[in-house]
Order: C-alpha cells, then structure tokens, then sequence
C-alpha cells in the first residue's frame, strides 16, 4: 500500500514528479535580468544606462512573478514572493 499523502517538505521542495527542485536552469527572464544588470555596470550613465535598468527590473519582475504563481512547488512560488518584495522594496527607497 503506497502512501499518498503528502508530507510539508513534499509540498515545499517537491515537484509534480516527486523531484526535490530548489534550483532550476535560468530561464528567459533570469538570462535577460542578469545580461542587463552586468552592462549596467559597462555602461555607468546615460540613457542606455537608463534602459538596461529598467530592462533587468522589468525582467526580474516577470521572473518573480511567474515563480509566484507558477512555480513548481510552494519554495518556488515563497522565492519568486521574496524576490519580488526585494525589487518593490529597493525601487521604493
């Protein structure tokens, strides 16, 4: 007899497969937040500055967001919570 009930460390670090996902290869939102970020520290003012500023939030923002509400298991969708409190936060002061 198998047992189906889930445990709180399944809801947390598991996967619809069963798998334990704490880190995932970067997806498309992650690559362009982090490409922006590192030429922000290029290109140190200007209008092309301003551009890859808003580039990498608006990429960090859609990473966070799609975590939050489809992330693979409820540490994801805490992460992309986090991260997205981080960047409102950080905007904000």
């Amino acid at each position: 007899m198998e047992n189906t009930q889930s445990t709180l460390f399944d809801k947390i670090f598991r996967d619809s497969n069963g798998n334990i996902v704490i880190a995932q290869p970067p997806n498309p939102p992650l690559i362009l937040w982090l490409a922006a970020s590192l030429l922000t520290l290029i290109v140190p003012s200007g209008t092309i500055h301003t551009v890859l500023q808003i580039l990498a939030n608006g990429a960090l923002f859609t990473w966070s967001w799609l975590e939050l509400f489809q992330g693979v298991n409820y540490f994801r969708r805490a992460l992309g919570l986090v991260v997205l409190i981080g960047l409102i936060a950080f905007q904000i002061q």
